[in-house]
């Protein structure tokens, strides 16, 4: 019967040094997670309030469970106040939630005085996370790209492909439209290079072919579907 009391009752006590280790191995141990985090970033933008967002989401979590103990009645107090607050904040990439995640798994490590677990856990997952950055598997779509061209004669330039066989190793019409007020047609590609250096040569190569202007490629980034 005492047993069972004890889990509606604090039956641990944890001191002022222990606190403040089990805190500032949490904010280490985050701090490293979100240099990992920014330096294999390859987003179009750099979110300083996310960077924030997941250290303090560390420390919080470590704060929580070290309030919670071994207390069933704070545990259920704190999951109704949990669910009491929505968070609307929209996340577009799940690389980022994860992140986010590994976090608040470290904060809990950390929490709960598992410090081994903690530390090895974030380094494992740093070097997974900087593993996936360099492999040539995750950057497949690097070299693709959006060409397009206006051409005034017509059809389809006789000259476009060789151009695309030159500098590309694959290719595909995805959209024909007028343009020019209908003097002229727009052309659409989406194209695979041999080689990232290759951008200038090939638009050079399309601007030669007589009748074609206003070419423009967009290069393909993780982050944004053409």
């Amino acid at each position: 019967m005492d047993e069972f009391l004890t889990i509606f009752g604090p039956a641990r006590v944890l001191g002022i040094g222990q606190i403040a280790c089990a805190f500032l191995v949490s904010f280490v141990l985050c701090s490293m997670l979100a240099w990992v985090y920014r330096k294999t970033d390859e987003g179009l933008s750099y979110s300083r309030t996310f960077i924030q967002a997941l250290i303090l989401g560390g420390v919080i979590s470590t704060v929580m469970i070290m309030a919670i103990g071994n207390n069933l009645a704070r545990g259920l107090g704190i999951l109704g106040t949990l669910a009491i607050i929505r968070f609307r904040t929209h996340i577009r990439d799940p690389r980022d939630i994860m992140f986010l995640f590994a976090c608040l798994a470290i904060g809990i490590s950390c929490g709960a005085s598992v410090f081994t677990v903690a530390i090895v856990g974030t380094l494992g997952f740093c070097l997974v996370a900087w593993y996936l950055h360099i492999a040539p598997f995750t950057s497949r779509r690097d070299f693709e790209g959006l060409l397009r061209f206006v051409f005034s004669a017509g059809d389809e330039p006789a000259g476009i492909s060789g151009a695309l066989q030159q500098h590309c190793s694959s290719w595909q019409l995805i959209a024909v439209r007028e343009a020019m007020q209908g003097n002229g047609q727009e052309y659409s590609y989406h194209v695979r290079l041999h080689d990232p250096a290759c951008q200038g040569e090939l638009i050079k190569s399309i601007q030669a072919i007589g009748g074609v202007s206003n070419v423009n490629l967009l290069m393909q980034r993780s982050t944004v579907e053409l």
